[in-house]
């Protein structure tokens, strides 16, 4: 079976297309006005061996709020849809962590059909900016509507934080890549079961 969704989403704010192989290699193809989410995407997917085509257009003349929100709406809607609706087989928790000098992001994620976000810091991170006007507030609006519409339980922590935007936001797309390979891979002991002691993931 091969776990592929393609889906397109058209706003009066946003143009967004989108091409997934869960069961990948990293392959990308990314382009979108945001050429720093543009960056997070490629290393989300690259270590999480997940081949992705984004394709977007978006009203950033304004401001990048609705672009950047909008990409993980539809990057969580096409895990959702890749993975189909029983969810059959997979290991469904997921934990990383990923460095960078003294820096460490950890993500924990369980697709568990029920989204939720919680980001947990043991300090207080001061309003920090990278290019393009690109905020930590845009990486928690990101991550939550990911996982509203993925459909999972998405919490990290960042410990150690910089002084730089780009090295605390690098270590937790990272870790979220490798976190969503291990909870979509596979398990040869329940293949074609639903992860549920329910028996429904909903």
């Amino acid at each position: 079976m091969q776990r592929k969704a393609d889906i397109e989403r058209k706003s009066k704010e946003t143009q967004i297309k989108v091409s997934l192989n869960v069961d990948g290699t990293g392959k990308t193809k990314i382009k979108t006005p945001i050429g720093f989410l543009d960056h997070m995407i490629e290393l989300f997917t690259f270590h999480g061996y997940f081949d992705l085509d984004l394709s977007v257009s978006g009203d950033t003349h304004i401001d990048i709020h609705h672009t950047n929100e909008d990409i993980g709406i539809v990057l969580g809607k096409a895990f959702k849809k890749a993975l189909g609706e029983e969810k059959s087989g997979i290991k469904r928790f997921g934990y990383a962590y990923a460095p960078m000098e003294a820096t460490v992001g950890l993500c924990v994620i369980d697709i568990s059909g029920r989204g939720f976000f919680k980001f947990n810091s043991a300090s207080i991170l001061p309003v920090q900016k990278g290019t393009e006007g690109y905020e930590f507030s845009h990486f928690e609006h990101f991550m939550e509507s990911f996982a509203l519409n993925l459909g999972a339980t998405l919490s990290f922590t960042l410990q150690n934080p910089s002084d730089d935007l780009h090295t605390n936001l690098e270590t937790m797309f990272k870790s979220l890549g490798m976190a969503l390979d291990q909870a979509t891979t596979i398990d040869p002991r329940r293949e074609g079961q639903v992860p549920s002691t329910k028996g429904i993931i909903d």
